[in-house]
């Protein structure tokens, strides 16, 4: 006999943890299959930190799902009294016409999003160095979430409410099967009636026929010790976005967090947005080199003057973009309503990880929530 679930998830990270949660609440036999450990680095949730905001430069349909994602951040903590949603407000810098302030300031105004046009940047935050030509906005009910935390309190959670989590399993196909599905991993097979993938980098491995469509690349990231470190900690500095003139991306960062409490690694870390090299998932160079470093090391000395003492530590993660970056939240066409796809998150997605697992949970079980969706169905990258 195979063992028969309602729901497997494939992938259980940033999107599919919130997943098994709320299918395991609503009472659904869910069985999640990880193949790493949980959390883990290999993917894209690793780092400590992540950044969330409502003022959405990348598109201001997004900004209905970051409303829905705060108030199951605040859910989740009001659930298991543990705090993943910190305050610390976000400062952007660039040119008043550039893609970062237009966008943030157009988001704002379409939904009433509390915004400042800052006067004077340098009395205001006298940890930045910024062009004096950038126009500064801070965004006061932005702030920060804590990836690795939360998906071990999703997981502790969706398990509580009988939900099998089943780790260092990897799946290896999964086809149709009567009326319902089939899946079969390098340890077993099992039965389902609705599928979820939320397979982060390796989504086009688990489905194919996207996997052109997914570009994944290497990213890196630095934690520094700064020269004045009580000016950069936590309730004394903001989240920052920097448009940067010299680069096509942005850089950005967090303030340094209590690591004892909230996870490692310890200082201030700093990221360049912008998709790196194009690499494998499963064979990611993971040795940052020293150009690399000093890339991040001089945006800082540009940005930060006081923010660069030494460097403590280096890592990489990967990033799963889309040709528009956008994400993927759809059935896939060819299934019906039994697979749902969630892909294509990678270097803006973390932040709505709450917001999204109560979708793919609603989508797998027929029972949908009414948000708006539609501009990140998969047809407008298959062709259809």
């Amino acid at each position: 006999m195979k063992k028969t679930v309602d729901v497997i998830v494939i992938g259980v990270g940033s999107m599919g943890a919130p997943t098994c949660f709320y299918l395991a609440r609503q009472g659904h036999r869910v069985l999640g299959l990880e193949q790493f450990d949980i959390p883990h680095d290999q993917g894209s949730h690793a780092g400590q930190s992540r950044i969330i905001r409502k003022a959405y430069f990348e598109h201001a349909d997004y900004v209905p799902l970051l409303e829905r994602a705060y108030q199951n951040w605040n859910y989740l903590e009001q659930l298991t009294g543990n705090q993943f949603y910190f305050r610390t407000g976000l400062v952007y810098a660039g040119k008043p016409d550039s893609v970062l302030n237009r966008g943030v300031k157009d988001s704002a105004k379409q939904y009433g999003i509390p915004l400042d046009v800052v006067q004077n940047p340098v009395a205001r935050f006298p940890q930045f160095r910024i062009p004096e030509h950038h126009e500064v906005l801070f965004e006061p009910e932005a702030g920060l979430v804590t990836p690795e935390r939360a998906i071990l309190q999703y997981v502790d959670e969706a398990t509580r409410a009988g939900a099998k989590i089943q780790t260092k399993e990897r799946v290896v196909e999964w086809t149709k099967s009567g009326t319902g599905l089939r899946v079969k991993t390098d340890r077993d097979e099992y039965e389902c009636q609705s599928l979820v993938i939320t397979a982060g980098p390796w989504a086009g491995y688990v489905m194919p026929n996207l996997a052109s469509q997914l570009r994944i690349t290497r990213q890196v990231i630095i934690w520094v010790i700064p020269k004045k470190h009580a000016d950069f900690e936590l309730g004394n500095f903001p989240c920052w976005l920097v448009n940067d003139e010299a680069h096509p991306g942005m850089f950005y960062g967090f303030p340094i967090l209590p690591a004892g409490r909230l996870g490692g690694p310890v200082g201030l870390k700093v990221a360049y947005h912008y998709p790196g090299s194009t690499t494998h998932p499963d064979q990611v160079n993971r040795s940052v080199s020293e150009a690399e470093e000093q890339f991040l090391v001089h945006a800082i000395n540009r940005y930060l003057p006081h923010g660069y003492a030494t460097t403590h530590v280096l890592k990489t993660c990967l990033y799963t973009n889309t040709p528009d970056e956008n994400f993927i939240i759809d059935y896939v066409p060819e299934f019906g309503k039994q697979v749902v796809i969630a892909a294509g998150f990678s270097g803006h997605g973390f932040k709505f990880a709450s917001a999204v697992g109560e979708v793919l949970a609603g989508m797998a079980t027929s029972n949908p929530i009414n948000l708006p969706i539609g501009f990140l169905g998969i047809n407008r990258l298959m062709g259809g």
